[in-house]
């Protein structure tokens, strides 16, 4: 009896052995690649190099410096309205991109989502350099185009356009991937649903409205906290045009770049690991609110 009632658990066990087997190397890549950096940056934020003793440990001297830093401030403040500005435009184009290719009245939907997609297999850099060469006003094509129409051309590259170049070049990179997330969740929508909407006369846009909206809050949200995370990591755009505009774009533009120029420009490795935990405990608090925000605005609807 024992024995018969021991063998249906052996079946059991060995796929609980195998779900461990499959788990472990994603695991170990996750403590090699991400916890142990996190951590070391972590003890690296504690300690200060001084001229007189050397590495020496400072406590949170290097949180509180970094708190009351001036350039970290502002870098943070132009991603903070970056997000503000930018992701709500990105997500909507990109919602009105799925929502088109997912109504099926689309010619080529397949070459349309390819195209759409398509910026987003571009790298950063060589997206911030092709923009930036279109970008300028004497050499690039917004130059060209404005001594063919003859009219002076905007200089995208200055203080006040700044920004917004580097917005529109994240979303023409990012509208794709944020299509494919909302794309694939609308799929995902039981066609039972349509069936029983059309039979009740509802139309597209009514569809639209009170089934796929809806149905797509989840992934809506998951795109939003990836650009969150997105947005405060910036640093490939502007370090690119840093290059080109050097006079607007200061090596404390963002605060990636601040962190990034602090431990290998300015030699200073401890304090630019204080910047670097502070800035992810600022995404994290901000992602999780965000997360917050909506699971409550869900249970109230």
């Amino acid at each position: 009896m024992t024995a018969r009632a021991a063998r249906p658990g052996r079946p059991l066990l060995r796929l609980r052995f195998a779900g461990y087997a499959f788990f472990l190397p994603f695991f170990v890549f996750f403590l090699v690649a991400v916890v142990a950096p996190l951590m070391y940056a972590i003890y690296l934020s504690f300690f200060q190099d001084r001229l007189i003793g050397g590495t020496v440990f400072s406590g949170l001297a290097n949180y509180t410096r970094a708190l009351g830093d001036a350039l970290f401030g502002a870098g943070l403040l132009r991603v903070a309205l970056f997000l503000v500005v930018q992701v709500p435009i990105m997500l909507l184009i990109a919602l009105a991109c799925a929502l088109a290719i997912d109504s099926g009245r689309l010619r080529w939907p397949s070459l349309f989502r390819i195209a759409i997609f398509m910026p987003y297999a571009v790298p950063a850099v060589v997206a911030a350099l092709m923009w930036g060469y279109m970008y300028g006003d004497q050499f690039g094509l917004v130059g060209q185009l404005g001594d063919a129409l003859g009219v002076a051309a905007p200089d995208l590259l200055s203080r006040s356009w700044m920004l917004t170049s580097i917005g529109n070049m994240v979303t023409w990179e990012y509208v794709g991937y944020n299509m494919i997330i909302l794309y694939a969740a609308l799929r995902a929508i039981p066609e039972e649903l349509y069936e029983a909407a059309e039979m009740d006369g509802a139309g597209a846009f009514r569809i639209a409205w009170s089934i796929k909206l809806p149905a797509l809050r989840p992934a809506l949200l998951v795109a939003t906290i990836f650009s969150i995370i997105g947005s405060f990591q910036l640093f490939n755009e502007p370090n690119i045009l840093q290059k080109l505009a050097p006079a607007v774009i200061s090596t404390g533009y963002t605060p990636n770049m601040y962190a990034y120029n602090l431990a290998f420009n300015g030699q200073q490795i401890n304090y630019s690991a204080a910047v670097a935990v502070v800035l992810g405990l600022v995404t994290v608090v901000i992602a999780y609110a965000v997360q917050l925000l909506t699971a409550r605005r869900e249970q109230t609807l």
